[in-house]
C-alpha cells in the first residue's frame, strides 16, 4: 500500500503540473510558406568555410572544429523537452548551458518566441512536430530532439506524429507567434517541392529516463505500448536508461531496451547505477572545466575512452559525452547536406 500510495502521489504531482501549462495559441488564417529555393538562394557562406565544413569527418569533431568551423556556419536547431515536475525544467536548462559552453550557438537552442531553453512535456506532440517542420522549412536543416524523463515520452510521441500514427495531417506551428498555420505541408528547402509535415524524418533523437508513472497520465496512455518501439521518422535514435531507475520503472531488464520498428537505427546505452533520474541532465558544470572539455570532445562511442578527466565534478559526464558526440556528428551532416544542396542549385546539371 505504501508503494501504491507513492506512485499515486507521483502521478498526482505530474497531473497538477500539467494543469499549469499555458493555453494553446490561436490559429492563424494566412499561410506563411516560404518560396521554393528561398533558403538555398539566401544562404551566404564564405567558400573557404564551406570547404572546411565539407572536409570534416562527422565522427571526429574537435573543439577547434566546433568553435572555428561549425559554429561559423549553418547550425540546426536543438529542441529539448524537459521532465514533468517543477522545477525539473532547470535540469534541461543546465544541459542547454552545457551545449552553449561547448560551443553550440545559443540562438539555435533558445525558443525564438519567448527565449526558453526547453519545451514542456505537456506541450502537445503535434505542436512539437509542427514546430520542427517550421524550423526545417526556414532553415534548411532538420532539428535535433533531446529529451529527459516525461519529456522523453513526448519526444517518442512526436516521432509517432511525424510517422502518421495519430492521423495523416499535422499543422505547421509557428514558434514566433505561438500559433498554428492553416496548412499541413511545407516547402522542402532542399528540393523546392511541397511535402506534408507527416512523413518528415529527423536525423537524431535521444531520450533519457523515459517511462514510469508518467505513462499513467491521460495524455500519455497511448504511449504505454509504443514507447520502446521507434518508428521510421528518425534516422538515429539513442535511448539512455539508468542502472536502476525507480521513477522510470527501469530495473536493468531487456524490457527497457528500445527497438526499431523498421529502418530507424536504434542504440541502447545503460548509464551507471549511481546516476540520478532527476539530475542526469545537469551538465553545465562540465563545460566550465577545461580538462573535461578535452575529454568530452575526444570521446567516441564504443572505444576505450578512459575515465572522465576533470578538475572538479565529473557527474553525468558519460551521458553528456555520448549525447555531445551525436550532436556534433549530426550538426556536421546537416551542414554538409545544406552546402551540397546550395552548390547543386548554383551549378545545375546540363540537360
Amino acid at each position: 500500500m505504501r508503494r501504491l500510495s507513492a506512485i499515486l502521489a507521483f502521478v498526482l504531482a505530474l497531473g497538477v503540473t500539467a494543469c499549469a501549462t499555458r493555453p494553446a495559441g490561436q490559429s492563424q488564417p494566412l499561410s506563411r510558406e516560404v518560396q521554393p529555393e528561398a533558403v538555398l538562394r539566401s544562404l551566404a557562406i564564405d567558400p573557404a568555410l564551406e570547404e572546411r565544413i565539407l572536409a570534416l569527418d562527422p565522427t571526429r569533431i574537435s573543439d577547434d572544429d566546433v568553435r572555428g568551423t561549425l559554429a561559423a556556419g549553418p547550425t540546426p536547431r536543438i529542441v529539448s523537452v524537459h521532465g514533468g515536475i517543477y522545477p525539473v525544467h532547470l535540469i534541461m536548462e543546465s544541459f542547454a548551458r552545457f551545449l552553449i559552453g561547448m560551443g553550440y550557438p545559443e540562438a539555435k537552442i533558445r525558443h525564438p518566441g519567448d527565449g526558453r531553453l526547453s519545451h514542456s512535456p505537456y506541450e502537445p506532440s503535434d505542436r512539437i512536430a509542427g514546430t520542427i517542420a517550421w524550423y526545417y522549412e526556414r532553415e534548411g536543416m532538420m532539428p535535433m530532439l533531446v529529451a529527459h524523463s516525461q519529456g522523453g515520452i513526448q519526444a517518442v510521441k512526436t516521432l509517432y506524429e511525424l510517422a502518421g500514427a495519430f492521423g495523416d495531417r499535422v499543422r505547421v506551428w509557428n514558434p514566433r507567434t505561438d500559433s498554428a498555420e492553416e496548412r499541413t505541408s511545407i516547402i522542402d528547402p532542399l528540393t523546392g517541392r511541397s511535402r506534408p509535415v507527416v512523413g518528415l524524418r529527423l536525423g537524431y533523437v535521444s531520450v533519457v529516463g523515459a517511462g514510469g508513472a508518467a505513462l499513467l497520465l491521460p495524455n500519455q496512455w497511448m504511449m504505454a505500448g509504443r514507447l520502446r518501439t521507434i518508428p521510421d521518422s528518425v534516422d538515429e535514435f539513442t535511448g539512455y536508461t539508468l542502472g536502476v531507475d525507480m521513477l522510470a520503472w527501469d530495473f536493468s531488464s531487456e524490457a527497457s531496451n528500445y527497438r526499431s520498428k523498421g529502418t530507424a537505427r536504434v542504440r541502447n546505452v545503460r548509464l551507471p547505477a549511481e546516476y540520478s533520474h532527476v539530475m542526469v541532465a545537469a551538465t553545465s558544470h562540465l563545460a566550465r572545466d577545461k580538462d573535461m572539455r578535452v575529454w568530452l570532445n575526444a570521446y567516441r562511442p564504443g572505444e576505450a575512452n578512459g575515465a572522465p578527466i576533470a578538475q572538479g565534478s565529473a557527474d553525468n559526464a558519460l551521458w553528456a559525452a555520448d549525447v555531445w558526440f551525436s550532436i556534433k556528428k549530426h550538426w556536421t551532416l546537416e551542414a554538409q547536406q545544406l552546402i551540397r544542396a546550395k552548390r547543386a542549385l548554383a551549378s545545375p546539371s546540363p540537360e
